[in-house]
C-alpha cells in the first residue's frame, strides 16, 4: 500500500522538476506540513515523509526551504565525476569523452545570484527554523548537488579555476539535531555544506570535492561525527572546517588536495581527529586554533608534495615553509603516532634555505608529542597535463630522493611546559629545554664507505 508520506518529485502534480525541482519540493514540503498539523495525535503527529529523486539532471532555480523535522530527501545515486578534469580539457576534445557532466540524481544549482548575495541566498537547500524544540532528523542521501561553473574571480586563472560562484549545497541557518549528510554528491559549490550550531550530526561516507570549501561547521556544536568521506577543496577553502565545537569525531577521512587546509579547528576542544589521510600541497594543513585544547590527534597520515597539475602551478595558500604541517595554538593536546610525510623540491621551500617544519606549537602549554614517524624527502617536482596520471606518479614515486632536512617539532616561545618525545633527533627539535621536557628519537649514524 502506497504512504501518503512517500513523495516522488517526478509524479507530484505541481511543477515541472527538470525545468525547477526546488518549485516541486517547496509544494511538497507545504502539503506536508498541511497534512501533519497535529503536534500530538495518538501519540505521534508528525512522523515527516521522504522525497524521492530518480535519476536524472534536475534544474533548481527557486531554493527549497526546509522549516520541518523528519524529512529525508534521497537519490538513486550520488552521481560525482571530476568538472574540474574536464573543464581543462581543450574543448575540441570534448566530443571524444564519455561523459560531460556528473549523473546520477543530480540537482543543477541555478539559482539567480546578484552580486553581494548573502552566503544563504545561494543555497540550493536553506534550513531554518526558530523555537523550541530544534528542528531534528532532517536527512539527505544519495543525490548530486552541482554548481555547474565557477566565475571569473579578477586573475589570471581560468574562470573554471576560481572556486567561487556563490553557491552553497545545504545552508543549516541555526539550531539543529540528529541531522545525517550520507552518501551524497557536491561538486562546483563555492560552499558545499554549511552548518551552524549542531548537535549529534552525521556526515558519513559523502564525496565532497572540487568545492571552495567542503564540510564547514559553523557557530558551536557537540557530539558529531565527520566520517569516511572522500574530500578535497579549493585552495581558498578549507576540506573541513569547525569552530567551537566539543566532543567532535573526525575519523577515517580520505582529504585530498587542494584545500587552503585539511583540517581547521578553531575553539574545538576535547575532540578526535583520527585515522585519516590527508594529503595537501601546501603547510598549514591541519590547524588547531583559537585555543583548540585537550584534543586528540592520533594515527594520521600527512603527506604534504607539490602541486604536479599544469592548471594549478603557481597557486598556493600564502603560507611558506617555517608555518608547519600540523599548527597547535591550544593546550593539553595528545599528538600521538602520526605519520609524516614531506617530499619536497628544495629549491621550492620559501623563505629560501629555510628548514621546513613539520609539527609547531605556537601557543598554549601541556601539549604531548609522542611517537611522530617523519619522512623527508627532497624530490625533482615534475608536473603534467593529466590531473590523474600526473598525481598517480606522485604518489607512487619513492625512490630515487635525498634526505631533506627538516626540524620535527617547533616549540615557540609562547608554548610552555609541553612533552615531546620520540618525535625527532636531538637535531629536528627546536625548543626550550627549560621549560619543556623532551626525549629524542635516537639518531643513526649515516652509512660509512666501505
Amino acid at each position: 500500500m502506497p504512504s501518503a508520506n512517500y513523495y516522488d518529485v517526478t509524479t507530484w502534480p505541481i511543477g515541472d522538476p527538470a525545468e525547477d525541482i526546488g518549485e516541486v519540493f517547496n509544494s511538497i514540503i507545504a502539503d506536508i506540513k498541511s497534512r501533519q498539523a497535529a503536534t500530538d495525535e495518538n501519540m505521534g503527529g508528525k512522523p515527516g515523509a521522504v522525497i524521492y529523486i530518480p535519476p536524472g539532471d534536475y534544474h533548481l532555480r527557486t531554493q527549497v526551504v526546509i522549516d520541518i523535522s523528519f524529512l529525508r530527501i534521497e537519490g538513486s545515486g550520488h552521481g560525482f565525476t571530476s568538472s574540474s578534469i574536464r573543464f581543462n580539457v581543450p574543448e575540441d576534445e570534448w566530443p571524444d569523452l564519455h561523459e560531460l557532466w556528473p549523473g546520477g540524481s543530480r540537482i543543477l544549482v541555478d539559482i539567480p545570484l546578484g552580486r553581494g548575495s548573502e552566503e544563504s541566498t545561494g543555497a540550493a537547500f536553506s534550513i531554518e527554523r526558530s523555537g523550541s524544540p530544534r528542528i531534528s532528523s532532517v536527512e539527505f542521501s544519495n543525490f548530486c548537488i552541482d554548481g555547474l561553473h565557477f566565475n571569473p574571480d579578477g586573475s589570471e586563472l581560468h574562470p573554471e579555476n576560481t572556486y567561487v560562484n556563490g553557491k552553497t549545497g545545504i545552508y543549516v541557518a541555526n539550531a539543529n539535531d540528529s541531522f545525517r549528510i550520507t552518501g551524497m554528491g557536491f561538486v562546483y559549490l563555492e560552499h558545499a555544506l554549511t552548518i551552524y550550531n549542531a548537535d549529534a550530526l552525521s556526515v558519513h561516507d559523502n564525496f565532497i570535492a572540487e568545492c571552495g570549501s567542503c564540510i564547514e561547521l559553523r557557530g558551536w556544536g557537540q557530539a558529531s561525527k565527520i566520517t569516511d568521506n572522500l574530500i578535497g577543496a579549493g585552495f581558498k577553502g578549507h576540506s573541513i572546517y569547525v569552530e567551537n565545537h566539543g566532543g567532535l569525531l573526525i575519523t577515517a577521512n580520505n582529504i585530498f588536495p587542494r584545500g587552503a587546509s585539511s583540517v581547521c579547528l578553531n575553539g574545538v576542544t576535547r575532540s578526535s581527529l583520527s585515522s585519516n589521510r590527508l594529503h595537501s600541497f601546501y603547510p598549514g594543513m591541519v590547524v588547531l586554533a583559537a585555543n583548540s585544547s585537550e584534543n586528540l590527534v592520533a594515527s594520521n597520515h600527512f603527506l604534504r608534495d607539490h602541486e604536479p597539475w599544469t592548471p594549478f602551478l603557481g597557486v598556493d595558500n600564502g603560507l611558506d615553509d617555517l608555518y608547519g604541517l600540523l599548527c597547535v595554538s591550544g593546550s593539553n593536546n595528545s599528538i600521538i603516532g602520526n605519520h609524516f610525510s614531506e617530499v619536497i623540491d628544495s629549491q621550492s621551500i620559501r623563505p629560501p634555505g629555510a628548514t621546513p617544519v613539520i609539527i609547531r606549537l605556537m601557543a598554549g602549554s601541556g601539549n604531548y608529542v609522542t611517537n611522530n614517524h617523519v619522512v623527508a624527502m627532497d624530490v625533482h617536482a615534475t608536473s603534467s597535463g593529466s590531473a590523474f596520471s600526473a598525481q598517480v606518479d606522485a604518489l607512487l614515486t619513492t625512490g630515487a630522493s635525498d634526505d631533506l632536512d627538516v626540524t620535527a617539532v617547533m616549540v615557540d616561545s609562547e608554548s610552555a611546559r609541553n612533552t615531546i618525545l620520540d618525535s625527532g633527533s636531538d637535531a629536528q627539535v627546536v625548543a626550550d629545554r627549560a621549560v619543556n621536557a623532551l626525549r629524542a628519537t635516537p639518531a643513526i649514524a649515516p652509512p660509512t664507505d666501505s
